[in-house]
């Protein structure tokens, strides 16, 4: 799958016009809990000759690259100023797309680059309401009723874990969920639980609607009753647009 993901992007790049700078894995596989049947999730920066850019009617121009879905693969990208502009917000799905621990391409400089401007704009506002808005939603949707589809735990459980992150003041919140469990639970019950259902979904067992498990219930509860009435944390000094400015300058001459 790994030789097909790069030839669809080569066929991308020729039939685009464009040149891709970073290509990641963004969905269940990049967070640690694929099922055997899960699709790959592929993301990717590309940028235009610098000439596209600099068109009188440069707002008009498409900044996304999409290919219809299929079975296996969701391929779909950026263009690099939609992407710095995003950047500028701390855009959280941006901000995960450059700490995938699955990469399948990269321009190591510029990539490189990208991450250190992160360090620079993450906001803990801006991902303390994006997660707790997607908390929120995939809990009145997956989540209500005595029976439940138990795999949509992870669907809220990910972003409340990365909540928790985001207190902890240590930087922008990473993708794996591993790494989530191990810095944001202490209760020994409470990972046994995720735990097995975890290794429930990447062995592939039937997950359908089943009775909720209480001690991830009661926790996902408890949690989204306390971040709703949780004021959100500090926001931290950021540097100029031109930082940005001077970075997409700089990308388009290499």
């Amino acid at each position: 799958m790994r030789e097909e993901i790069l030839r669809r992007l080569k066929v991308i790049e020729q039939e685009e016009d464009v040149t891709i700078i970073y290509v990641c894995e963004s969905g269940s596989r990049a967070w640690g809990f694929p099922s055997a049947d899960s699709d790959y999730d592929v993301r990717f920066i590309y940028k235009h000759p610098r000439d596209w850019y600099l068109s009188i009617d440069v707002e008009g121009n498409r900044d996304v690259i999409e290919r219809p879905i299929n079975d296996e693969l969701d391929i779909s990208g950026w263009d690099l100023r939609k992407a710095l502009k995003l950047l500028r917000i701390s855009n959280p799905p941006l901000l995960e797309w450059l700490s995938s621990p699955i990469i399948y391409r990269q321009e190591p400089g510029i990539a490189d680059k990208l991450r250190r401007a992160i360090d620079e704009f993450y906001s803990p506002i801006a991902s303390f309401h994006h997660y707790l808005n997607m908390a929120r939603n995939n809990h009145r949707e997956f989540l209500r009723g005595d029976l439940v589809r138990v795999k949509k735990y992870f669907y809220v459980l990910r972003p409340l874990l990365a909540i928790r992150w985001i207190g902890l003041n240590i930087g922008p919140v990473p993708m794996e969920f591993e790494k989530l469990i191990d810095n944001c639970i202490d209760s020994t019950d409470l990972k046994t639980a995720i735990s097995d259902l975890l290794e429930r979904k990447k062995t592939g067992q039937e997950m359908d609607k089943q009775p909720k498990i209480a001690v991830i219930s009661d926790y996902i509860e408890n949690e989204l009753a306390g971040f709703t009435k949780m004021a959100p944390p500090t926001e931290r000094a950021k540097p100029t647009l031109e930082k940005l400015n001077h970075l997409f300058r700089e990308i388009l001459s290499t």
